[in-house]
């Protein structure tokens, strides 16, 4: 539709309704950046095979497959489970949340714009440039676990520095070469991990069972001995202690879920992107049902928590639970093939991290959050400049091969863990202020290609949470003062309250009352983004339509 003919309906709507939103959404786009439409020069170039395998198993990197069995160690099999199930819940809430405001505005910047577009410009200032950072910080950590991981075959750690040169490189030119490269890369990272995964749980199941080389049927004999949760040695009462060993298990589950909305921010690069993320969406619900839920329960019936070999800080394959129980079956091919898995794991997260923080940074340029040269494309719609900016944080990873910049590097990790947080609670209580926005409006949400009949409730659920862990992120740092534990579990507060503050001062943005949020302006119609659905041609194609 024409522009200025769409503005024209618009207003007549408005005087019809006798209200005056359509002036005050004017004056936001012209003051906030609201409409970047014209300005936004990327392409969807993303199919739906690529987005569905990147909602399913686009950011699952080692925080699963190794992190697990530290979260085991620390809480024993119940109470990992209850941690993993209570994040795994807001995560879910969170995905519901930024589905269902994607599907409605699949535009560049995604859930940072949101922020500024319906709750204050000077949070989605903060939100954005604070996902930024974590996402950017969140690649040098995937490629350290990567090059960690092949020291399981090469212990040499002279070689270690090549072996990071040579992942960053790689990682950055999947980027450069553009989306469609992406993509393709991480539907074949997916079909990896999701093949792992499943061929774990089962090969778990079987010597579970007794079906292993040494014929022992384990059952849940974990589970009464040492027991089914652990202690975590802070106090001496032990039900009190017993709950503390959960809480410490959250931030280390947290890390595992982090990225899931990763299939949110490549919306405006995504054919069919409502369509797509609609469907995308839906199966969130089963990825973390079958592969963490699932996964967590069987680590837990296979190792008993008291295993001294969980405590390896060995970083490779040796740590990880499944490659534990499997060689105390008396199996012993399966490690090297496990551990050439879980390094494409560590090497796609990466890879997916610094898409997504390349994709912030180029939707804060569009709408005047940061410099507009990061907003700069080239004729293929990449956005080269962000692209080539958010690269150079991969050779943070270097930091991890010096003795004294290791501290350094270990705060960035722990600073991106609640960084996302951050993220999380953000896109939770964006909702809420995009869910009155509709219903203030007029809109019926249930016309919106993806619809949660939960909401607002699972985001309420999601905000409550997401607070609670903020919190209780560095708890144990009361316990046994450290004050550099103290500093990376908690300066993320600050940090983000001043990004606010700055913004809110300088700026002098508004907070958005319903009436006033702009739902319009710049957002693609339906026929705009949707290509007519063909069906199914022969067999094959009906398989990969229930498959993708």
């Amino acid at each position: 539709m024409d522009e200025e003919y769409k503005k024209e309906a618009i207003t007549d709507k408005a005087i019809e309704e006798g209200t005056d939103r359509v002036f005050l959404n004017e004056k936001a786009r012209d003051k906030y950046h609201l409409d970047a439409h014209d300005l936004d020069r990327v392409q969807r170039r993303l199919k739906q095979r690529h987005v569905q395998m990147i909602a399913i198993a686009g950011t699952i990197g080692t925080g699963l497959f190794l992190g697990s069995g530290s979260a085991l160690a620390a809480a024993g099999p119940l109470g990992a489970l209850i941690a993993y199930a209570l994040v795994g819940t807001v995560a879910y809430s969170t995905v519901c949340s930024v589905g269902e405001m994607t599907t409605w505005a699949p535009v560049s910047g995604t859930f940072p714009h949101f922020a500024a577009r319906w709750v204050d410009p000077a949070f989605g200032f903060a939100v954005g440039w604070n996902y930024f950072y974590t996402n950017a910080i969140s690649t040098p950590v995937e490629v350290t676990a990567a090059t960690i991981l092949l020291t399981f075959w090469d212990s040499n750690i002279k070689h270690q520095p090549i072996y990071i040169a040579i992942v960053c490189i790689a990682i950055c030119s999947i980027n450069v070469f553009g989306v469609r490269y992406f993509g393709e890369a991480e539907f074949v990272f997916s079909c990896i991990k999701i093949t792992l995964i499943i061929g774990l749980i089962l090969a778990g199941l079987v010597i579970d069972l007794g079906g292993g080389p040494d014929h022992d049927r384990i059952g849940f004999r974990y589970w009464k001995t040492p027991g089914a949760i652990n202690r975590a040695g802070l106090v001496s009462n032990i039900n009190t202690d017993r709950f503390l060993a959960i809480l410490s298990v959250i931030v280390q589950a947290s890390f595992s879920f982090q990225g899931m909305e990763l299939v949110a921010i490549a919306a405006s690069e995504t054919e069919n992107p409502r369509r797509n993320i609609t469907k995308a969406v839906r199966r969130v619900f089963y990825r973390i049902t079958i592969f963490y839920i699932l996964g967590i329960l069987i680590i837990g019936m296979l190792v008993a928590y008291d295993n001294p070999n969980l405590l390896l800080n060995a970083q490779t394959a040796a740590q990880s639970p499944f490659v534990i129980a499997f060689n105390t079956a008396g199996v012993q091919v399966l490690p090297h093939i496990i551990n050439a898995c879980i390094f494409t794991s560590a090497f796609s997260a990466g890879n997916s991290f610094l898409f997504c923080s390349s994709r912030i940074l180029y939707g804060l340029a569009l709408r005047g959050q940061a410099p507009r040269v990061f907003a700069i494309c080239t004729k293929h719609g990449l956005p080269i400049v962000a692209v080539l900016t958010t690269s150079c944080f991969s050779l943070l990873a270097f930091m991890s091969v010096s003795t004294s910049a290791s501290t350094v590097f270990t705060w960035f990790v722990n600073l991106s863990t609640t960084g996302g947080f951050f993220g999380w609670f953000s896109i939770n209580l964006t909702y809420i202020f995009f869910r009155r926005g509709m219903v203030a409006q007029g809109f019926d949400l249930r016309k919106n290609t993806y619809n949660n009949r939960f909401q607002p409730y699972i985001a309420y659920w999601g905000c409550f949470w997401t607070v609670i862990f903020i919190l209780i992120n560095g708890f144990p740092v009361f316990f046994k003062w450290n004050v550099s534990s103290f500093f990376t579990s908690y300066i993320n507060i600050p940090f983000f309250v001043t990004l606010y503050l700055a913004w809110k001062i300088i700026k002098r943005t508004p907070v958005w009352k319903p009436h006033e949020m702009d739902l319009v302006t710049g957002i693609p119609s339906i026929e705009e983004t949707e290509m007519p659905e063909v069906p199914p041609r022969n067999v094959w194609e009906k398989i990969a339509e229930v498959v993708f």
